[in-house]
């Protein structure tokens, strides 16, 4: 199966979510995600977020799971994407990876990782590299 590499934009809606107990007293943070992709990702997708902002400006990290459904390259289906991503006084380092199995419809024995960019002003635009078998 050879790996195939797509781009396009995306929009994101935050909202604050209330937290547990445990994680108030841990400083997390809790957000549910809301998403629109375009290009050759045509979907849409649903999660949730936890997340620490040290006292230090510029290092953060996270943690989400989200549920994609729409077509990817013309296949439809659904998928779940887990992410661990931080930031480390500015830099960051991404891991966000396609969970094994996870993936339904035409989009069933689909693996991949996704980078996400952050352009100046906001916009929001993907990379994802992944694999599916033939139809």
């Amino acid at each position: 199966m050879p790996t195939q590499t797509v781009t396009g934009a995306f929009e994101v809606r935050l909202a604050p979510e209330p937290a547990s107990a445990a994680a108030e007293v841990a400083g997390l943070g809790r957000m549910s995600l809301d998403k629109t992709f375009h290009g050759p990702l045509q979907a849409t997708s649903r999660g949730e977020m936890i997340a620490f902002r040290s006292t230090t400006p510029g290092s953060a990290g996270y943690v989400a799971m989200e549920t994609v459904v729409g077509s990817l390259d013309g296949r439809s289906g659904s998928f779940v994407l887990q992410h661990s991503s931080t930031l480390t006084r500015g830099a960051p380092s991404q891991s966000i990876t396609v969970v094994p199995d996870s993936g339904t419809g035409a989009l069933a024995g689909l693996t991949g990782r996704m980078t996400i960019e952050i352009a100046p002003g906001g916009a929001h635009s993907y990379r994802f590299e992944y694999t599916l078998p033939a139809p």
